[in-house]
């Protein structure tokens, strides 16, 4: 599933292109995604022009000219990309080459200065959704998130609150959004290994019994940012799917440290260890048993 470095990738692509735009016609090829479409929206749509292009942990946001804000969850396979195909007049819809079988949805646009293009929304599994919305407030896809970790509202006292207490791994708790927005099973694997924390080790143990962040969540905190930023810099990470609003693939992958390296040598210097794979929660994490074995992470050990 694309994870915010992907998100985000897509989004500077898209942004050119989309804002400014004005809607001219939308074209739904099947009733539903994941969830069905919101009654009307094709209408709601069409017409507008889009004013930004945004983001809020791994959902893209389109601003309407009427304050409307349509939402795209990407899911596992969804991803958005300009047909070759122009329109010959901003009224006329052409459809884009190709059998169009995962082609879901598809824009007519036109814009003052890149002129008339359509963007197409692709999603062979079809795990991805959209709606739209007024009010942020009362859209249950935000509604709760924590903390965007590229944001300055990401510290470490503040995440030391929250995880205050739990005893559920550390993995797992930041897999959850409520908890810090956007992190992902790869990224959340690569930070780990960065900040030198076992994936097993019992969340609240990096905060100490005054609630205050110890040393290791601290370390985590800057890994994270770390990890995301340079990720972004690579346009993120392609395993299967993933392009760009270009159509062109990450390579972060190329970086990565444990994740999908089961079997490998560490590529920390003077470790020694090799890359185990477990699962947490039915999702895979890998990680050093060897250098990711120190500090809360032995302290959980020898409590447990």
């Amino acid at each position: 599933m694309p994870e915010l470095p992907e998100v985000e990738t897509i989004r500077r692509g898209l942004a050119p292109m989309l804002e400014g735009a004005r809607i001219e016609e939308v074209r739904l090829n099947r009733p539903d995604l994941r969830f069905p479409f919101p009654k009307d929206f094709a209408a709601s749509l069409s017409g507008r022009t889009i004013i930004s292009t945004g983001r809020r942990a791994k959902y893209l946001l389109f601003e309407l000219d009427n304050g409307l804000v349509w939402l795209s969850h990407l899911g596992m396979t969804g991803n958005f990309r300009f047909s070759a195909a122009a329109l010959s007049e901003p009224s006329r819809y052409r459809q884009p080459a190709g059998n169009g079988k995962h082609e879901h949805v598809q824009l007519a646009l036109s814009h003052p200065s890149n002129g008339d293009m359509v963007l197409v929304y692709s999603d062979p599994r079809r795990f991805g959704f959209m709606t739209t919305y007024k009010d942020a407030s009362q859209c249950p896809c935000l509604r709760g998130l924590g903390p965007e970790p590229l944001g300055n509202e990401l510290t470490a006292p503040g995440l030391a609150r929250r995880l205050f207490g739990r005893r559920g791994p550390i993995k797992t708790a930041l897999l959850d959004q409520h908890l810090v927005a956007g992190l992902g099973n790869i990224y959340v694997c690569e930070a780990l290994h960065r900040a030198r924390i076992s994936p097993l080790c019992p969340a609240g143990l990096l905060a100490g019994e005054d609630g205050l962040p110890r040393p290791e969540l601290d370390a985590l905190v800057r890994a994270i940012r770390e990890v995301l930023t340079e990720a972004l810099i690579a346009g993120g990470s392609t395993l299967r799917d993933f392009r760009n609003a270009q159509g062109e693939s990450g390579y972060f992958q190329h970086r990565f440290a444990v994740y999908d390296r089961e079997g490998e040598p560490c590529v920390r210097p003077g470790c020694g260890g090799r890359v185990e794979r477990l699962v947490q929660s039915g999702r895979s994490t890998f990680h050093c048993p060897v250098c990711q074995d120190t500090g809360a992470a032995s302290q959980g050990a020898e409590s447990s």
